[in-house]
This record gives C-alpha cells, sequence and structure tokens, in this order.
C-alpha cells in the first residue's frame, strides 16, 4: 500500500477586495481523501466579510492573526445567531450543517485556518460551502416564482432578493454596514484560546505542548475532533508517537522550520522532508512521526480525528518501551543485558519533547 505523504501548500481558489480563501485539493493531495480529512484557509481584510453559508463538513477554526475578527453563527436546531469575538489564538469548532458569516473589523488582515474530517462531504478530502446569498448562492438558484411565493414579496422584489448581492464567497463592506456586536458572555463559551491556555508539557529548552478536548473546551465535542498547539524549540526532537485509536493527524505548519520523519507499514519510512511554515501534512491512522526543530524553532497547529485522543510515544519514560520488561526489551533487539538496561535508563530520563545535546 502506497502513501504519498509529501506536504503541500494551499491553492488560491478566490481572490476579491474583501480577502482571498485557499483550499487544498484532494486531486493534488490524494490522501486527504484516502484519509478523509480536510483543509481551508480565509483570509479577510479590513472590511471583508465572508457570506453567510453552511458546509458537509465539521471543522475547526484556528486564527492564524488578527485582533478584530467577528463570526456570527446560527447552530442547528436553534433559531439564535450568537455573534463571537475573535482574536489570533482563538479555536472556534464550526458545526457541519451550522450557518456563519465572518467579518473584520480590525485594521489588519485577518486570517483562520480550518482543519477537518470529511467523512460525510460531497467530495472526500475537501469543504463543499452553500451560500444562502451571492451569485453562487440558494437565493439565486430558485426561479423568480419560488422566491416570490416563499418570501411572499412581488416579483420586481423577489429580484432584489436574488440578484442584489453580486459577490461570491467573499465581499467588502462599506463604512456604516452595522453588522451585530459580538456578546463576551457567548464568546467565552464558544470560543477557546490556545495560545493564552497553560500548556499541558512545557520542557525547558525543549518546547511546549497544549492539547484541547471537550473536557477543557465542552463545544469541541460537537465536532467530534480534538486539537493541539505545539512549540518545538530550536533543535529539539519529538517523540516519535502514533495513535492507538485509528484516528488520523492533520498538521498545519504555522512558524518555523524543521523535519518530518513517518513510519508507517512494516516499518517503511514513509516520509522524511523539510517542513516549512503554510505546509499541510497528514499523519496516517497508526503511522508513527517524530519531528525536529531547525535553528529558528517549529511551531504547528492539528487535529486529531477524534474527541479523546490515545496517544503512545516510543521514547520518553511513559512510552512502552519503558513498560516493557528487561528481558522483554533484550530478546525484542537482540542486545545484551547491559545494553538493554542503558537503553531503559535512557528511555528514562526524556520526556515527549528531547532538547538538544548540550
Amino acid at each position: 500500500m502506497e502513501f504519498d505523504l509529501t506536504p503541500k501548500f494551499a491553492q488560491k481558489l478566490f481572490e476579491g477586495d474583501g480577502g482571498a480563501y485557499y483550499s487544498w485539493s484532494s486531486s493534488e493531495f490524494p490522501l486527504l481523501g484516502e484519509t478523509k480529512v480536510g483543509a481551508g484557509k480565509l483570509s479577510l481584510r479590513p472590511l471583508g466579510f465572508a457570506l453567510p453559508h453552511y458546509a458537509d463538513s465539521s471543522k475547526i477554526g484556528y486564527v492564524l492573526q488578527g485582533s478584530d475578527g467577528l463570526v456570527g453563527m446560527v447552530l442547528p436546531n436553534t433559531r439564535e445567531e450568537v455573534v463571537l469575538k475573535l482574536k489570533k489564538g482563538d479555536v472556534i469548532p464550526v458545526v457541519q450543517g451550522s450557518v456563519s458569516w465572518w467579518f473584520n473589523d480590525g485594521d489588519s488582515e485577518l486570517d483562520v485556518v480550518f482543519l477537518g474530517e470529511t467523512s460525510k462531504s460531497y467530495i472526500p478530502g475537501e469543504f463543499t460551502y452553500f451560500f444562502l446569498s451571492g451569485t453562487q448562492g440558494i437565493m439565486a438558484g430558485f426561479s423568480t416564482e419560488f422566491v416570490s411565493r416563499a418570501y411572499n414579496v412581488n416579483k420586481d422584489d423577489a429580484n432584489k432578493l436574488a440578484k442584489s448581492q453580486t459577490g461570491f464567497l467573499l465581499t467588502k463592506l462599506q463604512d456604516g454596514k452595522n453588522l451585530p456586536k459580538p456578546n463576551k458572555e457567548n464568546t467565552n463559551k464558544l470560543v477557546y484560546n490556545i495560545d493564552a491556555s497553560l500548556p499541558d508539557v512545557d520542557i525547558k529548552h525543549g518546547g511546549l505542548v497544549t492539547s484541547l478536548t471537550e473536557a477543557k473546551f465542552p463545544f469541541l465535542g460537537q465536532v467530534q475532533l480534538s486539537a493541539n498547539l505545539v512549540k518545538i524549540d530550536a533543535k529539539a526532537i519529538s517523540s516519535p508517537i502514533y495513535t492507538t485509536d485509528s484516528s488520523v493527524q492533520l498538521i498545519y505548519v504555522m512558524k518555523g522550520s524543521g523535519r518530518i520523519e513517518i513510519v508507517g507499514i512494516n516499518g517503511k519510512q514513509v516520509l522524511n522532508t523539510e517542513v516549512k511554515p503554510g505546509h499541510l501534512l497528514v499523519v496516517p491512522r497508526f503511522f508513527a512521526d517524530a519531528k525536529l526543530a531547525g535553528g529558528d524553532g517549529l511551531e504547528y497547529f492539528s487535529i486529531i480525528t477524534t474527541r479523546e485522543p490515545i496517544l503512545e510515544d516510543l521514547a520518553s519514560k511513559a512510552s512502552v518501551w519503558e513498560a516493557l520488561s528487561l528481558g522483554v526489551v533484550e530478546a525484542s533487539l537482540n542486545v545484551s543485558a547491559e545494553f538493554g538496561e542503558l537503553f531503559k535508563s535512557k528511555i528514562g530520563k526524556n520526556k515527549i519533547i528531547i532538547p538538544p545535546e548540550n
């Protein structure tokens, strides 16, 4: 079974006065379709407005930059619009079928990367969006007669409803457009700033790992995904890890550089490559991966396609090698008792991120 795990950059799908939307195509990155995960990136310029839409996939948005973003959402089976404030480091779950709009109310660009699972999507590996308005919106797709009857308006007003919005996907609003203000209580409930959260792992000269599950952020349970923010210091290396629950890991590189190696079926190394900001990577289920940060460190945001991930690492004091008895280690590696003891003593000193040697 062959897998092409080569990391990919996003392709620009649309650009207008309000900003741009980028996506990773499953035709260019087939592994997305095979593992049923997907990604996209929204870049809104000041006053940029993403038209109301819903999608066929659940996903997590992570705000890469910006301080004055707004998102309005109407969740399935509700009749209430919730308006939330967004800033750099925020995590916002987007439930499949929920209607949302996005607006940049600040003076600098607002960038949000979306990572999600696509098992129920029309195109495995991609998000398909359905817009309420605009040139490719649902309103414009119905006949004038149906719009007139459905909304109880005359035909002229029906045409106005369907055709006044000439934008597609993104537009730029004029100053003075009255959008609703964010609600602080709803923002605190439905948005989580992972950048400001205390890390679960903090290793001197090694790095930080902040994990996010529904136990810490209950709203995350609605998308049935979990997330991680990882910052590996310069020249440090992460312990090889794998998921034990058949989940897939999707990684977006934000800053720095480094090298990643992934080992798959039959002990075959399926990836050994440099990674840079903007790269998207997939770690298939049960495959083991390790990351070595470059001279400027390595930072990435990732999701795992389960609510409560179960991870095993292979090189720390919490690893399976540490759990195995000395005799089993000797027999498995075909080494002497002395070397087996040395190996286990080395592991016993390691953590999930291993700082560089002095």
